[in-house]
């Protein structure tokens, strides 16, 4: 199992090794994910909240970049309960399709 913004740069070789169960990028409401990612970054008093604020916003604008650029390395997008719900059928022994 591999997590994380680079996850998906492994996916074609594990694919390749036959190694690859499956490989989501989730795709989330991206307000949401500024909203909790600030909150968090604020509570962690990580910078200034003028700088989160400023990258929080960077970060909202290139994400669908990075969306694509993940499903274009062979991960699914998928929201999160989809992935649980994949994941879950892949421990259960049954692929799961979308």
């Amino acid at each position: 199992m591999a997590e994380g913004i680079f996850a998906a740069e492994i996916v074609a070789e594990c694919r390749r090794r036959g190694l690859l169960a499956g490989a989501y990028a989730l795709r989330r409401p991206r307000g949401a994910t500024f909203l909790r990612r600030l909150a968090r970054d604020l509570a962690e008093q990580r910078k200034a909240p003028r700088v989160l604020v400023r990258r929080g916003i960077t970060l909202l604008r290139a994400e669908p970049a990075v969306l694509r650029r993940q499903t274009g390395l062979g991960a699914e997008a998928a929201r999160a309960r989809e992935v649980l719900r994949g994941v879950a059928a892949l421990l259960a022994g049954h692929p799961h399709r979308s």
